[in-house]
């Protein structure tokens, strides 16, 4: 059955960037779930409640993450410690014949003043963790309490300020924002290359020798009408060498073509040696490298003879020689060529 040629790269353009549409698409809709289970609202603009709230009241109502203003704090002489170093300073308030407490950052309350008449923070409730319970107990003993005693004073819930962990919290949130705009932004690239393939990157890149949208209407109406030489993934028409295979699109005039080589992979699992592929490695003017792996033999080979033959000026193999010559005609330094060379295979 014979393939039909019309608009073969637009189509093939439009359905590659359909299939990247899925992946942002899905990202999105994992960000929005994760924002609606998660209070990820509440970090970035916590609730200003009043201290006469109970805190279990609070942590009922997924009030997590507060803002607070608290009065009349006195140290309970117990801190908070993590791997040596303190990370808290535990205060107490009564309110309501209850003795509320709330764990303090360090640079708050200056290392544990005896009382803190107002201070304004963001905390995160707690419920009973065992380093509560611990704190508890240990009030208990300075109090000659029993730990049953203590708990009917204080509230099942407190406050950590350093819980709250302000800044990380910030830091993730800009990740989860920006993260989301990059996945935002392919989605509209993907739409608008779908909608215009001229402009995708496989025919953006050809700007530098003229009208991408001119040259891929000439590349597809001479593929339509008198293709040259064709294999699985690579053609070759009149004027143009055109890929279309699963690890991209690319195509490119034949008289701006410098230099083709193909080089080989061999693929292995530990010691057993299971497969060859080849790669052609196409260099063009004005910094164009196209390769095309994963390809036969004799596809690259036929190829190779058949561009050499449309373009005498075309250097074929690679070797020293014609690497001097090809940076010789560029004008660039060869680190340079290098350097340009990985980011154009990153991108």
């Amino acid at each position: 059955m014979e393939t039909n040629f019309e608009h073969y790269i637009s189509k093939n353009i439009k359905k590659l960037y359909r299939r990247k549409l899925y992946s942002p698409i899905i990202y999105l809709v994992l960000l929005l779930a994760i924002w609606i289970i998660f209070p990820l609202s509440s970090i970035v603009s916590p609730d200003s409640v009043s201290e006469n709230t109970p805190y279990d009241q609070l942590y009922q109502q997924d009030q997590h993450y507060v803002k607070i203003t608290l009065t009349d704090l006195k140290f309970t002489g117990h801190t908070q410690k993590i791997l040596g170093s303190t990370n808290g300073y535990y205060y107490y308030k009564i309110q309501d014949g209850k003795c509320n407490i709330v764990l303090l950052a360090p640079s708050t309350c200056e290392e544990g003043l005896p009382t803190i008449d107002q201070v304004t923070i963001h905390a995160r409730v707690y419920g009973k963790t065992d380093a509560y319970r611990e704190l508890l107990s240990a009030l208990a003993k300075d109090l000659h309490w029993t730990d049953s005693g203590i708990l009917d004073q204080t509230s099942g819930y407190y406050l950590s300020e350093p819980g709250f962990r302000y800044r990380a919290s910030m830091f993730l949130m800009i990740l989860y924002i920006a993260s989301g705009l990059y996945a935002l932004v392919n989605i509209v690239l993907c739409v608008i290359y779908i909608l215009f393939p001229w402009m995708a990157p496989p025919c953006r890149h050809l700007s530098r020798f003229g009208s991408p949208k001119q040259m891929l209407e000439e590349a597809e109406e001479e593929l339509a009408t008198l293709p040259q030489l064709l294999t699985e993934d690579m053609f070759i028409t009149e004027h143009y060498f055109i890929e279309i295979s699963t690890s991209g699109i690319a195509f490119v005039p034949i008289d701006k073509i410098m230099w083709i080589y193909k080089h080989s992979t061999l693929h292995k699992l530990f010691w057993y040696h299971f497969s060859i592929s080849y790669t052609l490695c196409i260099i063009a003017g004005k910094h164009l490298y196209i390769r095309c792996p994963k390809n036969q033999k004799s596809d690259i080979d036929g190829i190779i003879d058949y561009l050499s033959e449309a373009n005498h000026d075309i250097l074929v193999g690679f070797n020293e020689k014609n690497r001097q010559k090809v940076q010789e005609l560029k004008g660039t330094p060869a680190l340079f060529e290098k350097i340009i060379s990985i980011l154009n295979r990153r991108l």
